[in-house]
């Protein structure tokens, strides 16, 4: 089995986030030039708790992150293309049993979206029976949503899931990622491979949190 270590995919990702531009040909949206500071942590999952409002899968995993005891009091904001703060667990991890599985993204090319890269191998071109979604809302104008993370290129140099572009407005955002994912990896052409690929989906126990400025 292929297994990645955290360090070495989120080293992929960045070079991935240059690369995307080639693959989606869009404009890049800037961000701010400057850290801004930092967040309440605390105040912030309750606010992305009462935007999950009505949505069981949603209100669990922000549950399941505040359950988590790995909330700090603050923590520095992050600007797109850097991981978020908190990693996901799920039952696989990174191939070799539960644990830390991988990180929610944000990126700021082709309009701002949210991604996320981790678990073993690669992701499956086919998602069928898994979803992977984020909550998210703006803190500085209190727009909020959850989207289904889909838009994944079947190339070398895509290692990520993305939402669509959205609009979010500037400003200081908090998201969750939670959900299942399905990945692969090659293996030999046998009758229980004929693809020659293994397939294993993750399903995240732990959501990934961050804070990040579009």
């Amino acid at each position: 089995m292929q297994r990645l270590r955290l360090t070495r995919r989120f080293s992929t990702a960045l070079a991935a986030t240059a690369a995307l531009a080639v693959v989606f040909a869009g404009p890049a949206t800037a961000g701010p030039a400057t850290d801004s500071g930092t967040v309440d942590w605390a105040d912030a999952t309750q606010k992305l708790r009462a935007a999950a409002a009505g949505n069981p899968a949603a209100e669990l995993a922000v549950d399941q992150l505040a359950a988590s005891g790995r909330m700090p009091a603050a923590n520095q904001v992050a600007l797109p293309a850097q991981p978020f703060q908190i990693p996901a667990n799920s039952d696989i991890g990174r191939g070799d049993g539960p644990g830390v599985y991988g990180s929610g993204i944000a990126l700021g090319i082709d309009g701002f979206r949210f991604g996320f890269f981790g678990g073993p191998g690669t992701i499956a071109p086919n998602q069928a029976g898994a979803k992977l979604e984020v909550l998210w809302i703006n803190l500085s104008n209190g727009r909020s949503g959850t989207e289904v993370l889909y838009e994944h290129n079947d190339v070398p140099v895509d290692t990520t899931i993305r939402t669509r572009a959205l609009d979010t407005g500037g400003g200081l955002i908090v998201a969750a990622v939670y959900g299942s994912l399905w990945h692969r990896w090659s293996v030999p052409v046998s009758d229980a491979n004929p693809d020659g690929f293994q397939y294993q989906k993750g399903t995240i126990s732990q959501p990934s949190f961050g804070a990040v400025y579009n």
